[in-house]
């Protein structure tokens, strides 16, 4: 699992895949009340895509509510997993899952509260330049830590607190292939999907073996397949999706947003500009015009 190319089809249905998991994670944040605890929230997003045909998961649902959109207090992976936290009138959320459909995958982040929550909406204001800054960063040639250390400079001008650091490994991006849909590879492990696990894994191990090493076996010539500050982070990002997704924080109020990325030999480009966070930005500009 190195570089990757997708013809236009194949990019389609990844396209298909993140559209359907944002329009799922809407519908569900939309039906949610106060009470809900995270667990339900989880599950209902988890039947809502499974009855639009989604056949496994890169990782299951994910539900952050309060000061745990923020990552406030954890200290180890177990406390990502969906509690029994309720939902509060005014409270921030976030709804995280990564579905996978006839082996072509997605992974996302929706960032909502149950009524007014003008913290929540300031720091979706201020994801948007972020978007802009990643993908210029990769096409003139960044390395990954080079990446990651300009989102920290935009992070410190802008006054928030950096939560993807929270994440295993630290990172800010990992990399999202076409998945093998033999049974056993979409079997859960820890929440996360068999296959695509062991393949990060993999190429994480491999990544963190000596450039000398790596240099003298062509097939060990491999960067890193996460955007963060560690081993194999200095090269550029290989060519392939990229799941990029800049989380932020404010006091105890936490927002993020995630999409897929293209990266090609000669550009990089965001997969799809019709996701419900691109469309906030652009209305909102059309509403201040």
């Amino acid at each position: 699992m190195t570089a990757s190319t997708y013809a236009g089809l194949e990019l389609e249905r990844f396209r298909d895949v993140q559209r359907l998991a944002y329009r799922c994670a809407q519908q569900t944040a939309a039906a949610l009340t106060p009470g809900v605890t995270e667990k339900q929230a989880a599950a209902m997003l988890g039947d809502a895509l499974r009855r639009e045909g989604v056949s496994g998961f890169f990782h299951q649902p994910f539900a952050w509510f309060g000061d745990r959109t923020c990552f406030k207090g954890f200290r180890q992976p177990l406390q990502f997993f969906p509690t029994d936290r309720t939902l509060e009138r005014g409270m921030a959320a976030i709804l995280d899952v990564a579905p996978i459909v006839d082996g072509f995958a997605a992974d996302i982040g929706y960032s909502f509260s149950c009524g007014d929550n003008p913290e929540l909406e300031r720091l979706l204001d201020e994801l948007e330049g972020f978007r802009a800054l990643i993908v210029e960063r990769v096409n003139v040639g960044e390395s990954l830590a080079e990446i990651y250390r300009a989102v920290e400079d935009m992070l410190a001008d802008l006054g928030v607190r950096n939560c993807h650091r929270h994440y295993p490994f630290g990172v800010l991006a990992h990399r999202v292939y076409r998945q093998s849909t033999i049974g056993v590879t979409m079997r859960p492990l820890l929440g996360f999907g068999l296959g695509a696990s062991l393949g990060l894994l993999a190429q994480t191990a491999v990544s963190r073996l000596p450039e000398a090493v790596r240099a003298r076996v062509p097939a060990l010539r491999q960067g890193s397949p996460f955007c963060y500050t560690g081993p194999g982070s200095e090269a550029r990002p290989e060519p392939g999706l990229w799941a990029f997704e800049p989380h932020i924080a404010r006091g105890d109020v936490g927002a993020k947003w995630e999409e897929l990325l293209v990266v090609e030999a000669d550009r990089a480009y965001w997969l799809d500009d019709a996701l419900p966070h691109v469309q906030r930005w652009r209305h909102r500009r059309m509403r201040v015009a």
